[in-house]
C-alpha cells in the first residue's frame, strides 16, 4: 500500500514572492496592524506544528511535493534553497528532509502554475481601484477552473510517480482539494484537518462577524496536537 502524509497549508509571505509586500500591506490596511499581527502569528505557529511532526520521522526515500513546485533535480533543489534564503519555512522543512534523505519530485505543471501566478501578480500590481476589480473579477472567473486542473496534474504526478510501498508528503495550500482525484490504492494521513485550515482561511475576511469560531480554528492551527486521517479511518 502507498502512503502519502497530506499537508494542508497556508503559505506565509515568505512563500509569496514579488507580492508578499503588497499582500502585507493590503491585510494592514483592511484589518488593521494588530489583527494582521495575530494572524501571522498563527500561522507561524502552524508551520512550527508542521516541522515538529516531521523531526524524529525517517524520511529516508521518502517522496516531496510541494505546490508549485514546477522541476525537481537541480533546478528543484535551488527553488528549495531559493526559498529558504527568503525565509520560507514551508522550503527550510523541505531542505531539511532533504538532507535526511526525501527526494524532491516535480509536482505542478508550469504553465497552469504561471498562469495562475500571473493573474495574482496583475491584481497586485494594477494602478486604479478600477483596473484591480477588473483583474481581481477576472482572477475569480478562472480560479476554481484553474484549480482543479491543477489539482488534477498533482494527483496525476503522485500516482505516475509513487511506486507501490513507497511513502511520500505533499504540501498544499488548504484551498486546493487533491484528495478526491487520488486513487483509493494510496492511504491517506493529514497533519492536520484539512477543512479546519481551508475555513480559517476562509473566515478571515470575516473575522469580525465569526469571532469566536475564527479565534478557534486559530488556536487549532496553532495546537501541538495533530489530525490523523487514514482512508476511512481515524487514528488516534
Amino acid at each position: 500500500m502507498r502512503k502519502l502524509i497530506y499537508v494542508p497549508v497556508i503559505h506565509m509571505s515568505a512563500d509569496l514572492g514579488s507580492v508578499a509586500r503588497q499582500v502585507d500591506k493590503k491585510g494592514i490596511a483592511g484589518f488593521g496592524e494588530e489583527f494582521w499581527r495575530k494572524h501571522r502569528e498563527t500561522i507561524s505557529k502552524l508551520w512550527d506544528v508542521i516541522f515538529n511532526y516531521f523531526i524524529d520521522l525517517d524520511v529516508k526515500g521518502f517522496k516531496i511535493y510541494q505546490d508549485g513546485m514546477v522541476a525537481d533535480g537541480e533546478v528543484g533543489e535551488k527553488i528549495v534553497e531559493e526559498g529558504v534564503k527568503a525565509g520560507s519555512k514551508n522550503y527550510e522543512i523541505i531542505s531539511d528532509l532533504l538532507k535526511r534523505g526525501a527526494l524532491l519530485v516535480k509536482t505542478e505543471d508550469f504553465p497552469l502554475v504561471k498562469k495562475e501566478r500571473d493573474r495574482i501578480v496583475r491584481i497586485a500590481n494594477a494602478g486604479s481601484t478600477g483596473k484591480k476589480l477588473t483583474a481581481y473579477l477576472i482572477y475569480r472567473l478562472t480560479r476554481d477552473r484553474l484549480l482543479k486542473k491543477r489539482d488534477r496534474y498533482i494527483a496525476e504526478r503522485i500516482n505516475e510517480t509513487l511506486r507501490p510501498w513507497e511513502s511520500g508528503i505533499l504540501f498544499i495550500g488548504a484551498y486546493h482539494d487533491v484528495i478526491p482525484p487520488l486513487p483509493d490504492n494510496i492511504l491517506i494521513t493529514e497533519v492536520k484537518e484539512t477543512n479546519k485550515v481551508r475555513n480559517y482561511q476562509r473566515l478571515l475576511l470575516r473575522a469580525g462577524k465569526n469571532k469566536e469560531e475564527f479565534e478557534g480554528l486559530a488556536e487549532y492551527l496553532g495546537a501541538p496536537e495533530i489530525f490523523k486521517k487514514t482512508e476511512g479511518v481515524t487514528m488516534q
